[in-house]
């Protein structure tokens, strides 16, 4: 069959581990022989990273701004074990996710992909639960340092205009460690109006959780601002019958684990981190759940939301077939093709996007997974556990019957 044509080109990041060679193996077996693909590629490898000083990720990053949708796959974000295991390192660098959502100021949506086959082990849940994760400034942002002896710690702000404020941060009698962590007002307001908007178009309840009991100012000015930008979305809340409403982020975790699911829970960085985490393993597995990022001008990224499965890859290194479940890496492409069929116009790449998921369920649905799923499956149905290949083999083959 003729392949689909693209006219603009994906932004393609790819990534470390296990996931880089999932990341090929995906392109090889299901998108080259159906799409004459295009892409501006960007090695996001922790190596090359390295040798750009992760110049490389600015760049892919304000490529993204330019064409509108990319691609990534998961990477490594370096801490003191990574700096062992690879001596080259001359920086602990920053996380390529963190720096990509500083440039796009973009918020990220994380949905579970559930199947029948596998029932949440939170037994109310009935619908998906996605999370709103907010993707900037935080502890993301932070600096911290540590002392050796007693003293005082103030933080101070000059203002342009000359003005200064200063504050005690703690008086300590011995060592201690330090963090000073920031946001803005104007990435805050773009998190709450892609939550509002995102719940619109997908006709979901919207719920807003913090901590402002206790950080009054910094995440009570998280709780005004969503109520400001509510006010230009209430009528529209209304006419379709959506709810909005605010509560702490320990009263929400316990209404989520007694709710049905179906609605956005949107958080703060950090706790969109863990959450979207958990609420991916509850339905089944870090490996079956969707993310993207969406910036204010509608610029969008599609990710996995795991991590490189380095366990895997040593594996693969010394010749072992693994069973890694690559449905999210899957998504992230899907997800991207269908976006870039949609800008540009191009009708057959969106519904290539849509028969590539639909052969990923049918494959599912069919009793053949990867092991991480074999031990969910609810009794009553068969499932067969197999490698990453001939997972993406039986995908494949569903697919090309779909398209011909």
């Amino acid at each position: 069959m003729d392949k689909i044509r693209m006219t603009t080109p994906l932004v393609e990041m790819d990534g470390d581990e296990m996931t880089r060679i999932l990341w090929q193996m995906i392109k090889d077996k299901l998108i080259l022989p159906f799409v004459d693909l295009k892409t501006e590629y960007y090695d996001l490898g922790l190596l090359h990273r390295n040798e750009t000083k992760d110049q490389v990720t600015v760049d892919a990053a304000n490529a993204t701004k330019k064409y509108g949708v990319a691609v990534k796959c998961a990477t490594i974000t370096p801490n003191k074990q990574r700096m062992e295991e690879y001596p080259q390192l001359t920086e602990m660098w920053k996380s390529p996710n963190g720096t990509i959502r500083s440039i796009l100021d973009g918020t990220v949506f994380r949905a579970p992909i559930c199947i029948d086959a596998i029932k949440p082990v939170v037994k109310n849940w009935k619908k998906p639960i996605t999370i709103a994760r907010h993707a900037y400034g935080d502890v993301y942002k932070s600096v911290d340092f540590h002392t050796e002896e007693p003293g005082e710690c103030t933080m101070t702000f000059k203002g342009v205009s000359g003005e200064e404020h200063t504050v005690c941060v703690q008086k300590v009698d011995g060592p201690a460690v330090w963090q000073g962590a920031h946001n803005k007002d104007k990435s805050i307001r773009s998190f709450a109006r892609a939550c509002f908007q995102y719940a619109v178009d997908t006709k979901q309840d919207l719920w807003f959780s913090t901590k402002d009991t206790i950080a009054k100012i910094y995440d009570g000015n998280f709780k005004k601002i969503f109520e400001e930008e509510f006010e230009g979305y209430k009528a529209k809340f209304e006419e379709l019958g959506l709810t909005y409403f605010y509560t702490l982020i320990d009263d929400a975790v316990a209404r989520v684990i007694r709710s049905e699911g179906g609605y956005i829970w949107a958080c703060k960085n950090y706790d969109g981190d863990v959450m979207s985490d958990m609420v991916s393993t509850a339905f089944g597995s870090l490996a079956m759940m969707t993310s993207v990022l969406v910036s204010p001008d509608g610029t969008t990224e599609y990710e996995a939301a795991h991590g490189t499965v380095t366990k895997h890859y040593y594996k693969y290194l010394k010749g072992e077939k693994t069973s890694t479940n690559p449905m999210a890496t899957i998504f992230a492409w899907s997800g991207a093709l269908k976006k870039r069929g949609e800008l540009d116009g191009i009708a057959a790449l969106t519904a290539f996007g849509e028969k590539l998921e639909e052969a990923c369920f049918d494959t599912l649905n069919a009793g053949i997974m990867t092991r991480d799923l074999v031990g969910l499956v609810d009794e009553g149905f068969t499932a067969k556990a197999v490698t990453s290949e001939e997972f993406l083999d039986a995908v494949a083959q569903r697919l090309q019957e779909k398209l011909a």
